[in-house]
């Protein structure tokens, strides 16, 4: 069953026709803000993909994706889980060059995703990614390109106030960064959850980085596939949402691995099956591009920037009838 955090005398600010209206406008507003601010170029993407050209990611690792068998080819398909890997092979066979990239909506079903607030079965994202050259496969450029994501964010939430002034959300541009093992030093006896929310409510906006590798203590800040992101060189960014009293992240990203990342990484995670695989023979082969990319939620944004104190305020889904129940009864509108 989900579970539901209810603020005190919740109602929103939007109804549900000024709701959708806002979410259309805040989706265009940002997408100009995020292709400006990264040199971004939209793409069509797959919905699903062959199980055996090893391009669905695995995320943490134990998500099952979502199978199904095509009647003509007899063959299976797997609806992706995100387009990490797809991303980067699509800048080489696109013919993009260094410095420039692409997004393209990313439609999802996480079956086994828990659900509370944030988090639905259903997901949707702008998957961007770009070609970086081994000169700015660095932290400072890291640093750069998510501050330019935030203050894209940012300034669509300008944007709606002046459209919708009875929206109550602020947003602090300055974002803090820190590394996953100087959150663990910083609060060695709480959990990965526990140190965001407590890092986030004094600093507001952050970026969270090194996420994958084991600390200190032996265990990873938050669990991550090993042929994505370089666990040296990604992170998550995160605000503070006043609504719900809790770090709210708002995108997944980082610079992907590289032919000695990839090899590092498929070692500590036990993957080394993976290596035979065509999108990792690539890679490990040299033959594509170097690059950076990430996801950044579309209904995780709407919900935010629109004060909404659940997800499904923002999309369709499924929920459990507690759930419903609860939200019915404390002024949630479920759509």
């Amino acid at each position: 069953m989900s579970k539901v955090i209810v603020p005190k005398d919740y109602r929103s600010v939007l109804g549900m026709y000024d709701t959708q209206t806002a979410i259309g406008l805040l989706k265009r507003t940002f997408e100009e803000r995020l292709c400006l601010a990264l040199n971004l170029k939209r793409v069509s993407a797959p919905l699903f993909v062959d199980p055996a050209t090893g391009l669905n990611d695995d995320l943490s690792g134990v998500e099952r994706p979502v199978k199904f068998d095509l009647k003509e080819t007899g063959k299976d398909a797997v609806v992706v889980h995100s387009l990490a890997k797809w991303k980067r092979m699509a800048l080489a066979a696109y013919g993009f060059s260094e410095g420039e990239g692409l997004y393209t909506d990313m439609n999802a079903i996480r079956r086994d995703e828990e659900m509370d607030n944030l988090h639905s079965v259903y997901t949707d994202q702008w998957d961007w990614e770009k070609i970086i050259t081994r000169e700015t496969r660095t932290v400072d450029y890291l640093k750069k390109v998510v501050q330019g994501i935030v203050g894209a964010i940012c300034d669509t939430l300008d944007y709606l106030k002046c459209r919708y002034p009875q929206l109550n959300v602020n947003l602090c541009r300055t974002v803090t960064f820190v590394t996953a093992q100087e959150l663990e030093d910083l609060y060695p006896d709480m959990t990965g959850k526990e140190r965001e929310n407590a890092f986030l409510k004094e600093h507001k906006t952050a970026f969270i980085m090194q996420i994958g590798d084991k600390l200190k203590s032996g265990k990873p800040h938050d669990n991550r596939a090993p042929d994505y992101d370089d666990w040296s060189l990604n992170g998550d960014i995160m605000f503070w949402n006043e609504l719900l009293g809790c770090a709210f992240e708002i995108s997944s990203m980082g610079i992907r691995v590289d032919e000695k990342s990839l090899d590092e990484q498929l070692k500590k995670a036990g993957a080394d099956e993976r290596r035979n695989l065509p999108f990792h023979k690539a890679l490990l082969a040299g033959e594509l591009p170097l690059t950076m990319g990430g996801g950044i939620g579309q209904s995780r944004l709407s919900m935010l920037l629109l004060d909404k104190a659940h997800i499904g305020e923002v999309q369709v889904s499924l929920w459990d009838e507690e759930t419903r129940k609860i939200c019915k009864e404390n002024g949630i509108v479920l759509l």
